[in-house]
Parts: C-alpha cells; structure tokens; sequence
C-alpha cells in the first residue's frame, strides 16, 4: 500500500518525530533520545528496512522497529555533534559517523570506535569543520567518501585507514562547502556533491567536477543555494536537490533531473517552503515514496517517484534530517 510507511524526522532541540502512517499522526521520542536532543544524522541499515541510526549532539542511537524504541550505543559521541552516519551495505557492523570535524568507524557494530585520521583543516571560514556526508561505495566497501562543510571531498581506499583530500570543485572555498553527496552507479559511476553554489559532478572519481548553476530566485539574491541530494532507488537517472534562495532563506524548492542531470526542472509544489529545501529521505524497500523536508519544518512526501508531493499537516520546528522505512 502507498501510505504503508514510516517516517522519522531528525530536528535541532526538538528530538525525533516518528509517524508510522505516512504522517498522519506522530509521536515525540523522549527516552532514551532526550526530548530536546538535536538529531542532524539518520541512517537505515541497508539489510533491514525497519533499522536505523540516529546521530545527534548527546550520542548515537539505533532503533529496531521503525523508530518507536531506541537502545543507545556506546560511543565516544556524548560530547560531539553528529553530522553524518554511514553504513557498510555488505557488513552491516562497519559504522561510520561523521563529527566535527573528524570522522569514526566501528566495525562491531557500535560497541567500539576507531577515530579516522583523515587530515581535516581544523579550521575553516564557518570554524570547525563539519563532515556533513559520509557514503561507503556500493561498488567496493573498501572505499569511503566524506564531504566536508568547508573542506571538500576526502576519499579512503582502505575502509577508513587512510585518507586523500581531492582537488578542488571551483575556485571558492564555498565550492567546497559540501553539504548533500550521492554515488550513481552505473556504467559511467557519477559522484555528486551539492554546495551554496549548486550541485557538482565527477564522473572520474573525483578528479575533477563540473558544476551546474540553478537560476536564482531573485535579481538581489547572491545565488541559488544547495542542500540535500537524492538519488532515485531504482532508477539512477533520477535525482533530486533541495534548493533556496539562501540559508536559512525564505523559499526554496526541489529541482527534479529524470536523465541524470542533463536537465532540470524546479517542482511545484503545492505550498511554498519557507525556506531551503534541506534534506530527503527515501527507502529501496519503497522506492516511490520520497519525503523532502525544509529547513524550518515542511514536510512532502510524494507516493509516486517525486511525480506528485503533498504538504504534511505537521509542521516542524528546524528541521536536519530525514527518514523513510517501510511498515
């Protein structure tokens, strides 16, 4: 059934929301996650749809049953934020969690943890760093990308053990300011990393990328800005970014490419976001529903592949982070 569907919502000092109906009604989680926790980082276990991680600025947790109970883990994280989490999809107990600015790796499953020595500037035009994306390569989990808020793109080739700094995306530091990264594998394997500018691609392994530029809301804005990015999870050809006018900003949208970014075409949506269009959630289980949040509380949620949204009810504080599993 389309509406046969979970969805978790990952906020700043508002906790986790969990609906299991599609978003019809929600539940506040308030043990063991502390109601005002700040949770910037879901992650669902890629053997087990109903599994998830949950990273926020008092520990990591991880749930079960589709978000409603929660054990939290030992880690070294009670005193960090958590940025990113990442699963290895073929050995499920490799975990890797994004901080900032440093990165760790379990590989028993969360009960100890590796700090990554991966060369993070420990300083950048926003401070500390933030490793905002962390992604184990579906073609080999021996490689591990991170993007960096402002640093870049790192790359492991040995599961986390050593790092590369890639070159470059543009000649602004704010070219670097990742913020979504996806992988399309296919033929010709692209890596996408969104920034303030647009979004980015590198068909070479990140050798070199090319940007592509989404037309500015207005004249007087500095650009069109770039949060989340999603891949389709049958169809690689289809992406979708979260776009605004600035953060926080004051409208945003989903630009929407069916033929892996040769073109794009801004959705419309049936109420206007407030703000940037922040961050996507989406399941291989359910692969047409795709939930997009912004970044001061709307929810959507599309049944369809992104064809056709809806604009939830409930409305969020500030919103980080976006889940969907199936019931």
């Amino acid at each position: 059934m389309a509406q046969d569907y979970s969805i978790i919502i990952g906020t700043v000092g508002q906790g986790l929301g969990v609906s299991s109906d599609a978003g019809e009604t929600w539940t506040k989680i308030r043990q063991p996650i502390p109601s005002e926790a700040t949770v910037r980082a879901l992650g669902v276990y890629p053997d087990n749809p109903h599994r998830i991680l949950a990273g926020s600025d008092v520990g990591i947790f991880r749930s079960d049953d589709n978000g409603t109970t929660w054990e939290k883990l030992d880690s070294p994280f009670d005193d960090l934020q958590i940025w990113s989490v990442a699963l290895d999809p073929t050995n499920t107990e490799t975990i890797f969690a994004g901080t900032r600015p440093e990165s760790y790796r379990s590989r028993d499953g969360g009960k100890s943890w590796d700090k990554l020595n991966m060369g993070v500037n420990m300083e950048c035009p926003i401070g500390a760093p933030r490793t905002t994306n962390m992604i184990v390569d579906p073609r080999d989990n021996r490689t591990i990308w991170a993007g960096i808020e402002v640093d870049g793109v790192y790359k492991s080739l040995d599961g986390g053990d050593s790092w590369v700094h890639l070159p470059e995306l543009g000649p602004d530091p704010f070219h670097g300011d990742i913020h979504g990264m996806a992988i399309s594998p296919g033929p010709t394997t692209s890596i996408y990393c969104t920034s303030p500018f647009g979004i980015a691609t590198s068909t070479d392994e990140g050798e070199s990328w090319d940007y592509h530029y989404f037309p500015k809301f207005s004249e007087k804005d500095n650009r069109s800005y770039c949060r989340g990015v999603l891949v389709k999870a049958d169809d690689p050809d289809v992406m979708f970014v979260g776009n605004g006018d600035a953060i926080p900003g004051i409208t945003g949208t989903i630009q929407h490419t069916k033929d892996a970014g040769k073109t794009w075409e801004s959705i419309d949506l049936p109420v206007a976001p407030n703000s940037v269009v922040y961050w996507f959630g989406t399941n291989k289980a359910v692969p047409n529903v795709i939930a997009a949040a912004s970044l001061y509380g709307y929810v959507y949620t599309s049944t369809d592949g992104g064809e056709n949204w809806t604009k939830l009810k409930k409305e969020f504080g500030e919103i980080r982070s976006v889940a969907v599993m199936p019931n």
